[in-house]
């Protein structure tokens, strides 16, 4: 089910909010469990054959957490080994659903074999709901999760706002929330600002996110099918997408924070404001935050952070990037996208310590800016690769950007502009790409333009509602990369619960339910 779709906004959502409230008057515990049994229907409208594998995934280490926390307190070794014996059958379990084929087809590849590919599908959210389930036997190991309630760790795995996309989710951050009575009470702020955040969302995805989809998909597309791009065709399917992908994510971000919040719920926030970053090392604080912890926290410390050294330091760098590269999906294109953010970092943690050897400080707002645009380009150019169905296409495109195969523009200019080119001698096409793309190039440079303004000049969501604390980290009072909201923009999106904010709003999701039209995922659905 899509938080997009009639389905879910007429009839899911109304009816599990006014069951678990309901049910709240009466028991807390048959509330959380029919928030759970919501949960789990949400997601066997996607495919109920799954509903049974994961409901084993959560019995397997509810039991193993639990037991975890038994040997712990006991003081045995046992603690250790079911812990070590649990994350394996956990990666096991990942591995086989999402990297067989993958495996099966590098191993053909490298050693001319033909196994065939055992066409597997790929359970909605696995990735999501297993690296929740190790941190949660992770904290088990370490004495931080304490509560082993059953009806609220089904609800912590299941719960439908973070389900399929995230955040990942530590045991610290919604299980104290879950045992919390006010939770099971109707709260007329947390509804009208998660309707709020919700709405925001929603108009970010079926307004921003899907319209630039119609100008990046065709240029990948066009690669894919063999045709050669020129410099501004390439650009525009780059920024296209950069941007398509950063609209689509932050929606959906967004809309999990609103619509749990609504439930008095709130959720760790996974998205702010990633191309307002400075530096890659700040872009990776602030894009898919959860995850980026978890790598951190589970994988990078593990193998040695900045603790031995920086030779140890930037392996254990790349490694993690690496791997997080291939959680993102089975495929090179992902592994090789993972590996040049390791190399950003690794540049990025070099060239900080190079000042700091020199006793140079961090510049003023020239060099921020500076810096803001080439992570932008980086970042941009890596997803390129992300993008791309194989390594041939991205190279492609590169070489397009890169201005090798010279420049196309929309032949609506060509009557004004052909004087001017022949006599300047300049390599310019009017029959590549752009002259055919879907709708008009202008305008697809408009959209574009539009984006880049809203990424780079507005203020996100949270700050426009962040007197009313709707994220975790609001309340659990922990700094967080964006600044503090500032400046008369900011002043003036700032929301308050005014007849003026509820018109505005209601008449901006009349226009996103005028626009689903038709079915549009989210892209981390199938990550």
């Amino acid at each position: 089910m899509l938080f997009n779709s009639y389905s879910f906004i007429f009839l899911f959502l109304p009816i599990t909010f006014i069951g678990m409230f309901w049910l709240g008057r009466y028991s807390h515990r048959l509330a959380a469990l029919w928030l759970g049994l919501a949960s789990l229907t949400f997601y066997a409208v996607w495919d109920v054959r799954f509903v049974l594998l994961l409901l084993a995934s959560i019995s397997f280490n509810y039991g193993a957490g639990y037991w975890i926390g038994l040997c712990r307190n006991a003081g045995t070794r046992q603690a250790k080994h079911t812990l070590v014996a649990a994350i394996t059958a956990n990666l096991l379990l990942l591995g086989y659903f999402k990297y067989t084929d993958f495996f099966l087809a590098s191993a053909n590849q490298l050693f001319g074999s033909h196994v065939p590919a055992l066409d597997i599908i790929l359970p909605l959210g696995i990735s999501f709901f297993t690296f929740t389930q190790i941190a949660f036997l992770v904290d088990a190991y370490r004495g931080v999760a304490r509560e082993y309630n059953f009806i609220h760790y089904l609800l912590f795995i299941t719960y439908f706002p973070h389900l399929i996309a995230g955040p990942v989710l530590h045991h610290k951050q919604v299980m104290p929330q879950f045992a919390n009575p006010a939770t099971y009470r109707i709260n007329t702020e947390h509804v009208a600002v998660g309707l709020t955040i919700f709405v925001l969302g929603l108009s970010k995805k079926v307004l921003i996110a899907d319209n630039l989809a119609q100008y990046a998909t065709p240029v990948f597309d066009a690669v894919r099918d063999g045709h050669v791009l020129m410099l501004a065709e390439a650009w525009m399917g780059a920024l296209a997408y950069g941007l398509q992908l950063y609209f689509d994510f932050s929606a959906y971000s967004d809309m999990a924070i609103g619509l749990s919040l609504m439930f008095n719920i709130r959720l760790p926030l996974n998205f702010d404001s990633p191309y307002k970053a400075a530096s890659i090392i700040e872009f990776w604080r602030r894009w898919h935050m959860t995850l980026s912890a978890f790598l951190r926290d589970y994988l990078y410390v593990s193998l040695g952070g900045n603790r031995k050294g920086p030779v140890r330091q930037y392996l254990s760098l790349m490694i993690t990037m690496l791997l997080g590269g291939l959680w993102h999906g089975a495929g090179w294109t992902f592994v090789i996208w993972g590996g040049l953010h390791g190399l950003y970092l690794t540049i990025n943690h070099g060239w900080r310590k190079f000042k700091s050897h020199l006793g140079w400080h961090d510049g003023g707002r020239m060099a921020r800016l500076s810096g803001g645009a080439l992570t932008f380009i980086a970042v941009i150019t890596a997803f390129v690769i992300f993008r791309a169905d194989s390594l041939t296409s991205a190279w492609s495109i590169f070489s397009a950007m890169a201005g090798v195969n010279g420049v196309s523009l929309p032949t609506s200019l060509e009557p004004h502009l052909s004087p001017l080119i022949s006599q300047l001698q300049l390599d310019v096409r009017f029959n590549g790409l752009l002259a055919t793309t879907h709708g008009s190039p202008l305008r697809a440079l408009g959209v574009i333009a539009v984006g880049l303004a809203l990424v780079w000049l507005f203020p996100n969501i949270r700050q426009m509602l962040i007197i009313y604390k709707p994220s975790w980290e609001d309340i659990a009072g922990i700094r967080t990369p964006s600044p503090p909201p500032q400046g008369r923009l900011t002043v003036l999106l700032t929301w308050q619960p005014t007849l003026d904010f509820a018109c505005a709003c209601g008449m901006l999701f009349a226009t996103c339910v005028l626009c689903l039209t038709y079915v549009s995922e989210f892209l981390y659905f199938q990550f």
